[in-house]
């Protein structure tokens, strides 16, 4: 310390040593004074009040506004320097054997008390000046703890989790030793180190130190990745928590405190679980040949499981990567497999939504989708081609498809938006669209034939709400169909059927329904205004009819209805049956008043879709039999005759052999058996005889018998379907014409998309049936090919 021998001179508004603390070294107690407490310079408590006091005995007249001269007298500055350092080397040998014990497991030779170690660090730190050795001297004893840690892990005799149990005591009390020393060695830390920039602290020091001896040690982090791997394969392979996993827990957490979590801990931990789960999935599939349900289960739990113990044990950012690896090491190489399976052996939406989110987490959502698409489409062209069930099949497709959009609402749901995944959706209307043409035309029949039955059979019970629901339901598979045309020729003969036979449930049903198709699907479907238009006349006709003839007249129960020809779906027919002479007469006469009011209409008459009461005397009772007018017109024979064979019956009405044979199929061989027949049998063949049932019981008066007009005959449905290609036809051929009217030229590649682009509102025809109409237009000169390129059409004016 130098010696103070010269005068300081401050200004008077100096608190240069009001403010200083000095510190007092006591040399016979070789310990400091507490810094609160100065050496008091004279009587008064400061030099200031000194030199006040004695120019005011002398009366001197002190000048306040100049400076203040002290001068200090008999100062040894060599005697107190000498026994400064004999004490500042004690306190360092107190201070480094303090600090050897205190970096010593198990060692209880601290010679002094805490206070005593923080009071001597300030005197050699901030009074003697030593700073640097007492830094390098902790550096020193740091390194001699560090590595007698480590030679006492690797020596060690425990293994496995028992060893990570160890190995977290270690940690756990080298860190409360340096955090220790921190508190005890502050003025190191604060009046030593802060000054040097260079230096680390007093615990990055140590824990740097730890950190490259512990953790850079081979043996002992593979006992660390051991005694994990161990720990976490016990727990999986048992289903149970451990009882040592708390050990694990403070594992990781003192591996975060030393900056090792992601290197030792994390990344060992996910591979291991994508190894581990990677021969447990070839195990179950592969070897054991595990069902998907049950393989989908299987990984549902182990991911759950996985997560819950990343959650209780590791970081949250650790549980999203173990649960990540579990997945895909599940999944690896099995999506293709997991796909098409899962669609076979998932039937309820649970299971599905499952699937779908252990495939979202594994970016296998397009293999899923694919699969989704390809299975749609198989089931639709299964239920489509089914030839033996096609009453049922507009029931099964509406089945499977509330199947699927049950399943994209509940299971394929986007976590982000909670709406449908677009994806699946779009890939449910392509799969119905495409599982449709596996047999053309035929959904499109079924579909109107279904609207059909509905519309005839009404709402039974149900609410309005409801009833439009199963329309809507028919009417969402007609839009997968591309033959709009078919599904059009169908429902209008139905409705026309429905309207004739008053077989319609409600009209304002028919009449939503028509605007419904006319406005949301096809505007051609305005021909149901027509009908209804027509059938309000006829009553209007009917009235008048009725009004000019006698009361007692048969004709009173005559009901006519007249229909324009180009609005009802009927062709003329080339023969019909020979009514009954009371019959003709009344139809004659209705003829006769009809021609006076519209000069110049022709009527044909259509017996086929006739009906009439026929009141029947049976042993249990009268009943009336509502019938067809053919089955009326046979009834009525058995009026002059007890029995009767067929051949006479085809002679008398002259009746087409086919109608003849559905008629009394319908009333001989039916529920309802108002007549029977030699031999008994099913079919109606020409030797048959038949007779009046007398039998015959009902619980209702009135007994329909009519329904086989509604039902469709093979022979209505054939010539049904060849209309149907006529129309398509001449719907070609307009649109070729069109075309080429404005176009002019155009090769043959061309015209065909053009073509199908014109009428794919319609339907979508055949390429080869293009290309027959484009070489029929050709033969009649309404095109020609141009005579250097072949593919080239012209068009003729």
């Amino acid at each position: 310390m130098t010696d103070v021998i010269s005068l300081l001179t401050f200004s008077d508004t100096s608190k240069a040593f009001t403010a200083y603390r000095s510190t007092v070294v006591d040399v016979d107690n070789q310990s400091a004074s507490h810094p609160r407490k100065t050496p008091r310079l004279d009587a008064d408590s400061d030099s200031g009040s000194a030199s006040r006091s004695r120019d005011s005995g002398k009366g001197k007249n002190v000048d306040r506004g100049g400076p203040v001269s002290i001068q200090v007298h008999g100062f040894a500055g060599g005697i107190i320097g000498s026994a400064l350092n004999k004490v500042s080397d004690n306190l360092f040998v107190r201070l480094s054997r303090s600090i050897r014990a205190l970096l010593e497991k198990g060692s209880n030779e601290l010679s002094t008390t805490y206070e005593g170690v923080y009071t001597a660090c300030r005197g050699v730190v901030c009074v003697a000046g030593r700073g640097e050795g007492l830094y390098e001297m902790l550096k020193a004893e740091i390194h001699r703890c560090v590595n007698r840690l480590a030679e006492e892990l690797e020596k060690t005799n425990k293994e496995g989790v028992e060893w990570i149990g160890h190995f977290v005591e270690t940690c756990a009390w080298f860190e409360g030793q340096v955090a220790l020393l921190e508190s005890l060695l502050t003025y190191l830390d604060r009046a030593y180190v802060l000054k040097n920039p260079s230096l680390p602290s007093i615990h990055d020091l140590a824990f740097t130190r730890f950190r490259e001896r512990i953790f850079s040690g081979y043996f002992i982090v593979e006992k660390l990745q051991k005694g994990i791997s161990t720990w976490v394969t016990w727990e999986r392979n048992e289903g149970q928590v451990h009882i040592h996993r708390p050990f694990l827990k403070e594992l990781v957490s003192h591996l975060i405190t030393h900056h090792v979590y992601d290197a030792i801990f994390e990344r060992h931990f996910v591979e291991q679980t994508r190894e581990y789960f990677s021969k447990e999935s070839y195990q179950m599939v592969e070897v054991e040949k595990a069902k998907a349900k049950v393989f989908l289960a299987h990984c549902n739990q182990r991911t759950n499981e996985e997560q819950g113990r990343a959650r209780d044990v590791m970081l949250d950012g650790t549980i999203a990567l173990v649960k990540d690896a579990a997945i895909r090491a599940l999944f690896e190489g099995r999506l293709e497999w997991m796909a098409k399976e899962v669609f076979m052996e998932c039937k309820g939406t649970a299971d599905l939504k499952k699937a779908y989110a252990l495939f979202s987490s594994v970016d296998g959502l397009p293999v899923l989708c694919r699969e989704f698409k390809a299975y749609v489409q198989k089931t639709v062209q299964d239920l489509v081609k089914d030839a033996s069930k096609d009453d049922e099949m507009v029931n099964r497709l509406l089945e499977f498809k509330s199947f699927a959009d049950t399943t994209l609402k509940e299971a394929f749901l986007d976590p982000s938006t909670k709406q449908n995944n677009q994806d699946f959706s779009y890939g449910l209307i392509d799969a119905f669209t495409k599982g449709f043409k596996a047999r053309r035309n035929k959904p499109a029949e079924q579909i109107a034939k279904h609207v059909d039955r509905l519309m005839r059979h009404g709402q039974r019970g149900i609410s309005d709400a409801a009833f439009e629901a199963l329309l809507d339901a028919a009417l969402a598979l007609y839009r997968f169909t591309d033959d709009k045309d078919v599904f059009r020729t169908f429902y209008h003969r139905a409705l026309a059927k429905r309207l004739l036979l008053e077989r319609s449930a409600s009209d304002d049903f028919e009449k939503a329904m028509l605007k419904k198709l006319k406005e949301k699907y096809d505007p051609e479907f305005g021909m149901g205004d027509h009908m209804f238009n027509d059938l309000a006349l006829s009553r209007d006709i009917m009235r008048e009819y009725h009004a000019r003839i006698r009361d007692d007249s048969s004709a009173k129960k005559l009901s006519v209805m007249v229909l324009q020809r180009s609005v009802w779906p009927f062709l003329a027919r080339k023969k019909d049956v020979d009514l009954p002479s009371s019959m003709q007469a009344d139809l004659n006469h209705y003829t006769t008043f009809y021609k006076i009011k519209h000069q110049g209409h022709k009527l044909d008459w259509d017996h086929s879709l006739g009906t009439a009461t026929v009141k029947a005397r049976f042993a249990a009772g009268p009943k009336d039999l509502t019938v067809s007018l053919y089955q009326a017109v046979v009834l009525l024979l058995f009026n002059k005759e007890t029995e009767i064979g067929y051949r006479y019956i085809l002679e008398e009405t002259r009746m087409d052999d086919g109608e003849l044979k559905r008629t009394l199929q319908s009333l001989a061989c039916a529920n309802k058996k108002v007549l029977k027949k030699r031999p008994v049998g099913k079919d109606v063949n020409d030797n048959d005889v038949f007779y009046f049932n007398p039998e015959f019981t009902d619980p209702r008066a009135k007994v329909h018998i009519n329904s086989i007009q509604a039902k469709e005959t093979a022979e209505e449905n054939q010539r049904t379907q060849s209309h149907i290609e006529g129309d398509r036809k001449h719907y070609l051929d307009a649109a070729i014409v069109r075309i080429m009217k404005a176009k002019k030229e155009l090769s043959h590649e061309q015209l065909k998309n053009e073509t199908i682009d014109a009428v794919k509102s319609h339907f979508v025809p055949d390429v080869s049936v293009i290309k027959q109409r484009i070489d029929g237009l050709v033969e009649q000169e309404y095109l020609r090919r141009d005579e250097e390129d072949r593919n080239l059409y012209i068009y003729v004016a």
